[in-house]
């Protein structure tokens, strides 16, 4: 089985008609085994379908897509996941888990059916919330934000990187996957404290910091709870309290939430980022800046 998504600098591109890379994953076992990064080669929607095809693509994520492109893909026999955002592998992670979803609908159960996901009429709105990785990715959630100054702001940059909590458990790491995470500095890509370490070190440098949650993913937000009829929430049935799913936001747009709890007739979610709240602390070495 092979996955594409529409690529930008580790994050999937919003617009599908104007993509210029995908990176396609190889699945098999419901786990990526293989991936790689591929241009476009063409423009138009009609073109890129061809180009999906001919990689033998079974199913496309992406994020903003139009009409005819759904038709295109549809006759080139590629499922499609349309909504997404953030990053890229963790969607396609969130894809093979059966947690990418969009109003409520689980896709998962669909994907050798041939069944869209990418087609749901109506979205549930609790705010535009934004994707947020524990990574240290921002996701659009961050707000407002201080300029930053220094070397590599605007730049695009390597790091590898270590983060811990207080306690020194471990809640993440570039070294443990073998690759280094790449973003712009100052675009807001990552969470303020991470972005300000790295605005002004070398090549070759490494530092240690410690983020309070104001420069993380800030303090919980009480209006980010929010509690919805199930007979309301097509797929909602089997969700679980403590299940980390992703519904559907007034612009069609996918956020996670976790389930808090649940009864007979309703069903609580929790939209705050996981890490809302947490002092963090990273250990943080610049690869490369380009």
């Amino acid at each position: 089985m092979k996955i594409a998504v529409t690529y930008d600098n580790g994050n999937i591109f919003q617009h599908f008609g104007k993509t210029e890379f995908f990176k396609v994953y190889e699945v098999e076992d419901h786990k990526v085994i293989a991936s790689e990064v591929i241009g476009s080669n063409g423009t138009g929607h009609g073109a890129l379908a061809g180009l999906l095809a001919d990689q033998n693509v079974d199913v496309l994520i992406c994020g903003g897509i139009g009409g005819g492109a759904q038709s295109a893909l549809e006759e080139a026999g590629v499922e499609l996941c349309a909504g997404a955002q953030g990053d890229a592998d963790q969607a396609v992670e969130a894809y093979l888990k059966g947690e990418l979803v969009s109003t409520g609908a689980n896709c998962d159960h669909h994907h050798e059916e041939g069944h869209s996901c990418g087609n749901h009429e109506e979205g549930h709105s609790c705010g535009d919330h934004g994707e947020g990785h524990s990574c240290g990715s921002c996701g659009g959630s961050c707000g407002a934000r201080p300029a930053l100054t220094g070397r590599n702001v605007g730049k695009t940059c390597r790091t590898h990187y270590r983060g811990t909590f207080n306690d020194g458990t471990q809640f993440d790491s570039s070294y443990d996957r073998g690759e280094p995470l790449e973003f712009i500095c100052g675009a807001g890509q990552m969470i303020l404290g991470f972005d300000a370490a790295v605005a002004d070190m070398e090549v070759g440098q490494t530092v240690d910091v410690h983020l309070m949650p104001e420069e993380a993913y800030g303090m919980p937000d009480p209006n980010a709870v929010f509690t919805l009829e199930i007979a309301q929430l097509p797929g909602s049935d089997d969700l679980q309290p403590g299940q980390r799913v992703y519904l559907s936001n007034q612009y069609g747009q996918p956020f996670p939430v976790t389930v808090t709890e649940k009864d007979e007739t309703t069903i609580t979610f929790d939209a705050n980022h996981e890490m809302a709240g947490k002092e963090l602390n990273f250990h943080i070495e610049l690869v490369e800046v380009k």
